[in-house]
């Protein structure tokens, strides 16, 4: 018999085969949930003279207390950040209220990131345990991508993805550029649901939802496909 057939490669094999079709399922089926979210989900109704008033009263001052809600949002993982950028939207519209979201969202990143290198590895990990080196492994051109992928997709931690760059050997800059060309669609798309909410037209910003969940799906799905494809089984 020659090596190339030995018992155990065709004795592993069936086990090698049910895994890779186990990660495909496992896939395809966080994929198709996610997309079921988007196309169910529509955005709530905001009070418009509650928001008018917040506006009001906050006056010159309120696109510096959204842009800070939004860093610290980012810096401090349990405060969500999609309200704000819903109420964003509803107050300032859909220019200035994407405007504001971006510029809030892109210095908390970028805050995070300069924490994850000052502060380091093991301080981390204590906070967000082992899953802050998850995926940040890698070259330039591939962590660049990580980062640009994740933040088009609003199920993925923007927090610990910013954290986890840090810690990694991505540069500065390409971090910065990823996440800004990344956070625009989200960014816009939230801006938006808060603009139809207080409007009262939630139809047009679910049809958006749909599209653009169905492209971001579909292209993580696709990348998510070829690296469980190019990995070796353990």
């Amino acid at each position: 018999m020659s090596d190339d057939a030995s018992p155990v490669t065709l004795l592993e094999a069936p086990m090698h085969i049910g895994r890779t079709h186990l990660r495909y399922l496992v896939v395809a089926s966080v994929l198709i949930a996610i997309l079921l979210i988007l196309i169910y989900w529509t955005p709530p109704k905001l009070d418009t003279d509650a928001v008018r008033d917040i506006v009001e009263n906050a006056g010159y001052w309120g696109p510096l207390f959204i842009m800070g809600l939004m860093i610290l949002a980012v810096v401090a993982s349990p405060l969500p950040s999609a309200p704000i950028a819903l109420a964003a939207g509803a107050a300032y519209g859909h220019t200035f209220g994407t405007l504001y979201v971006i510029a809030g969202a892109e210095v908390g990143a970028l805050i995070a990131f300069l924490i994850a290198r000052l502060v380091g590895r093991d301080v981390l990990k204590r906070w967000f345990g082992s899953k802050i080196d998850a995926g940040m492994l890698g070259s330039q051109n591939a962590l660049t991508a990580i980062v640009f992928l994740s933040r088009l997709m609003p199920f993925v931690s923007f927090d610990l993805i910013s954290y986890a760059a840090g810690l990694s050997g991505l540069r500065l800059w390409r971090f910065g550029i990823a996440t800004l060309a990344g956070i625009v669609p989200a960014s816009f798309l939230l801006a938006h649901f808060g603009v139809e909410a207080v409007e009262g037209n939630s139809s047009v910003a679910t049809g958006i939802a749909v599209v653009l969940g169905l492209a971001t799906v579909l292209t993580a799905g696709w990348t998510l496909i070829r690296r469980l494809h190019k990995e070796p089984d353990d």
